[in-house]
């Protein structure tokens, strides 16, 4: 994990300092939404760490994390940091169980038996309450299926409390959702885009009810509104680029500049560059 300052652009010399405490491929990173400083990570060592970035930035590798969680018997895939709780903290892998940690005293906060299997491309997302409404204790048995395909789903809680999901058909077509968590028998809105096989994966801006759709191995970026009238999923346009992208990140709204009308911004992974991506609506 490199960590360079923002205002920096260009090729980044190999010996910059870099976060590098794991002993296996980092697998999720998570900025901490309430310090700019603090990034967790998951990795396929079976461990989830904590990481202090000094506010000028790193002057030499940082090995030692603040915080290392063990716990896990299999791989962690997806770490998720609480949305208005402080230092509160959601990891995930392949096997059984997804703590919740509190940071600042290193303590299990949702018991494990509670818990499904969680597998790896499946986010779990926050919601108001209960802490984990998709789920009912203590079967966690699966209520309905989103997507029929056997590829990974990804799902986005929106404002007004509907569901958007990403995912696969049956016949390898991916596919995007809208759904009404008081009625999951039948979506409210459902498209086919494509047959190409990387994951989906949605950014949601709850101020325009825009979701951006980014696949990997892509080389665009769909966008679509959400609306309360069908179909409820209306395709906006596709922003396009020469090379595909290998992830996506996503900038917070205060991060952004508005004094040049952004509404979003995305930095896209190249094999060998992360490339920024600014939308605009320019005013008249």
């Amino acid at each position: 994990l490199v960590v360079p300052f923002v205002p920096q652009t260009g090729r980044i010399d190999k010996s910059y300092p870099t976060v590098c405490g794991h002993t296996g491929p980092v697998l999720d990173i998570e900025w901490c939404p309430h310090n700019d400083h603090v990034i967790a990570s998951g990795s396929e060592d079976c461990s989830v760490m904590v990481w202090q970035i000094p506010e000028n930035g790193l002057s030499q590798p940082l090995t030692e994390p603040v915080v290392a969680l063990e716990g896990h018997s299999k791989r962690v895939g997806i770490i998720a940091w609480h949305p208005t709780a402080l230092n509160v903290l959601l990891s995930a892998g392949t096997g059984w169980g997804a703590p919740v940690v509190g940071v600042g005293v290193t303590v299990e906060m949702v018991p494990r038996a509670l818990l499904h299997p969680c597998p790896l491309g499946v986010p779990v997302p926050w919601v108001p309450c209960p802490l984990l409404a998709p789920l009912t204790p203590p079967l966690g048995q699966e209520k309905e299926r989103a997507h029929e395909g056997a590829r990974p789903m990804r799902a986005i809680f929106l404002a007004d409390g509907k569901i958007f999901t990403t995912g696969f058909s049956r016949m390898s077509e991916r596919q995007l959702a809208l759904w009404d968590p008081e009625n999951l028998e039948e979506p409210m809105g459902l498209q086919e885009l494509d047959s190409s096989n990387g994951a989906l994966l949605p950014f949601y801006d709850p101020d325009t009810n825009v979701v951006y759709v980014c696949g990997k191995g892509d080389s665009s970026i769909r966008y679509f509104e959400i609306t309360e009238e069908p179909p409820y999923i209306h395709f906006l346009n596709t922003f396009t680029s020469k090379e595909p992208q290998r992830g996506m990140g996503w900038m917070p709204k205060r991060g952004l500049d508005v004094s040049k009308c952004e509404i979003a911004r995305f930095y896209k992974l190249h094999e060998r560059k992360c490339e920024p991506i600014v939308m605009t609506v320019p005013r008249k």
